[in-house]
């Protein structure tokens, strides 16, 4: 459903990102700390995984608030998300790019940038964007 260039577009319309290549794949970073990143499935990885391993697609990491945080995302929508022991005990999240929908790609990059953004950078960007201005509705 989604695409790398829908990943691209919504990051790189955040305020401070910038695209950079990490081992050869593509990372996007605020003010070079990392938030969403190309992830494919190493040998290794499908290893572990063993049946529970996706089929062959995109992949997309994404910086969460915590570890509990990816363990709901994971139960409430296990066809999109998932982890490998690589990430055990590291706030991070795997999503599959061929079933997430673009809006919830959307919210996931926010997020993701908002637990990375400097926090005066991210209060900014939710007092701006995320809250509606009062002067404005009718």
């Amino acid at each position: 459903m989604a695409s790398w260039d829908d990943v691209r577009a919504i990051a790189l319309a955040l305020p401070d990102t910038s695209e950079k290549p990490m081992h050869g794949q593509a990372s996007w970073r605020v003010r070079d700390k990392l938030f969403v990143w190309e992830r494919p499935l190493h040998k290794s990885d499908l290893r572990v995984l063993g049946d529970a391993a996706p089929a062959p697609g995109p992949i997309l990491g994404a910086r969460v608030e915590h570890v509990l945080a990816r363990e709901v995302l994971i139960e409430s929508d296990p066809e999109t998300f998932f982890t490998i022991p690589h990430f055990d005990g590291y706030a991070a999240v795997l999503a599959l790019l061929d079933v997430i929908t673009v809006p919830d790609l959307e919210e996931l990059i926010t997020e993701a940038w908002l637990c990375r953004a400097p926090p005066k950078l991210a209060q900014h960007y939710i007092d701006t964007r995320l809250r509606p201005d009062p002067a404005r509705q009718e």
